[in-house]
């Protein structure tokens, strides 16, 4: 278990969270149509996966949109949100800001399978059962090139961090 604060309090986490040269565990999220997809949906590509709690949030959506305008930059990557978020709520913030070169995905089925695998499920506070704020970044086999657990769920991921091992 690890623990991150949110506004400087302190905020457990369960699971174990991703290092560098872990294998990515398979997960069953909601996209945007919510049919459940995993990681064979991305064969292939690198994938960039910015977690968080919510997209109604101003950091979370920051960094929606930072990474949307960052992503086109890249090549054979896909970025991929993940929150607990209803589909409907990711598409309605997406087509708002005009958003279109990430993917969302959503744990609202399963709301803690992910977030134990991949050590970001909040356990307790206000916002027990969200994920918190995680950058990971795998390579086209699934392999971990780069994890960001954010000490601060209210502060911004390190972008240029996460970008530069692809």
């Amino acid at each position: 278990m690890s623990s991150v604060t949110l506004k400087g309090n302190a905020v457990s986490i369960g699971g174990q969270f991703l290092k560098t040269g872990d294998n990515a565990p398979a997960f069953q999220l909601a996209d945007a149509k919510r049919n459940l997809v995993g990681l064979e949906a991305y064969a292939g590509k690198r994938k960039v996966l910015n977690i968080f709690p919510s997209i109604d949030t101003p950091t979370c959506a920051t960094s929606v949109r930072t990474f949307n305008q960052k992503a086109s930059l890249a090549s054979n990557t896909v970025v991929l949100c993940i929150s607990a978020d209803l589909p409907f709520a990711q598409s309605r913030f997406c087509g708002a800001e005009g958003i279109e070169h990430v993917a969302t995905l959503s744990t609202f089925r399963d709301t803690t399978k992910f977030g134990t695998d991949y050590g970001v499920l909040i356990t307790d506070s206000s916002l027990a059962g969200l994920t918190t704020r995680a950058v990971i970044v795998l390579d086209e086999h699934n392999k971990v090139l780069h994890s960001e657990l954010v000490a601060e769920i209210a502060e911004e991921p390190n972008y240029e961090a996460a970008l530069a091992v692809l």
